[in-house]
């Protein structure tokens, strides 16, 4: 596979946006046809019922930081929410990644679970709507505070719309694999999902304990025209699309879809490459697997 061309960013996030229109009224369809919501989930600490309160709780907080409360009408019963106080959410702002997403996400089945609140469906339509509303017409680099990720912490509204996207995507799997519904992830909108939202968000994931030391170049090829170089450099990390011609100790080349449900520890990746659909080469192909090691999942 040889060098990709260039990607424009602004064609690529309104391909995102659609993407993402598409998908909600899928998914507020596969939370409204949940027949059992204590079911296990594809999530093993999760019923479905819990996957489908953090998915709300999701929306919520992505919409809240692209929206002024003037603009967000809340569903009842849940007046409240269309703010967040951040800071009695999160842990202090000296915790790891891994600690302040894990308490984000037992806040969120905490905010949404239990009879007395919203159907998560009614919720992620409303919400779902609201996001896209709101940022129409916006730039894909327009910052955004998102202090989940850091005090201060600030991403692009590409990064935030792919996060969405992938959100959706991944957590509706985890309904289906415990409903027995259906929920095909197609390799467009994984790409869209990997190329809007991976190279920010693997940085951001970085167990840099782990990285300590280590110096590894990975080039990571998803079929159909995604090209990312990974830097692991003495615990930092870079992802650089379409990057210059540099040498890698170990290319990984995979199917979009298959990356998404891997890095996402959906799919194991021996699974993966057993069924061909992920392929590690270069001169040091044996460190795919460290890619994973090195990437957080809380």
């Amino acid at each position: 596979m040889g060098t990709v061309p260039g990607f424009d960013p602004v064609i690529e996030h309104e391909k995102t946006r659609a993407a993402l229109r598409a998908v909600v009224p899928r998914l507020v369809r596969l939370l409204r046809d949940v027949p059992d919501p204590d079911a296990s989930s594809g999530v093993p600490v999760w019923t479905v019922g819990d996957v489908g309160a953090h998915l709300a709780a999701v929306y919520l907080a992505y919409c809240s930081i692209v929206s002024t409360e003037e603009s967000v009408e809340s569903v009842e019963p849940v007046e409240s929410l269309g703010s967040v106080e951040w800071d009695s959410v999160l842990p202090p702002g000296d915790a790891s990644f891994t600690e302040r997403i894990a308490a984000m996400n037992a806040k969120s089945v905490e905010l949404f679970g239990g009879d007395e609140h919203v159907r998560p469906g009614d919720f992620v339509a409303e919400r779902g709507e609201t996001f896209l509303r709101v940022t129409e017409g916006l730039a894909p680099d327009t910052p955004v505070s998102a202090p989940w990720y850091g005090k201060g912490a600030t991403i692009t509204l590409a990064t935030v719309t792919g996060l969405m996207l992938s959100e959706s995507l991944v957590h509706g799997l985890d309904i289906a694999r415990g409903t027995g519904l259906p929920w095909p992830i197609g390799p467009d909108e994984a790409r869209l999902v990997l190329g809007q939202s991976m190279p920010t968000m693997m940085a951001l994931a970085l167990d840099r304990a782990k990285a300590q030391g280590v110096s590894i170049a990975f080039d990571l090829r998803i079929k159909g025209g995604l090209r990312l170089a990974v830097v692991v450099e003495d615990g930092t990390m870079t992802v650089t699309r379409d990057a210059p011609p540099r040498t890698y100790d170990c290319t990984i080349t995979a199917a979009p879809a298959t990356f998404l449900l891997v890095s996402f520890r959906r799919t194991p990746i021996w699974k993966a490459i057993a069924r061909g659909h992920m392929r590690a080469g270069g001169r040091r192909p044996w460190l795919a697997m460290r890619l994973g090691e090195l990437v957080a999942s809380p």
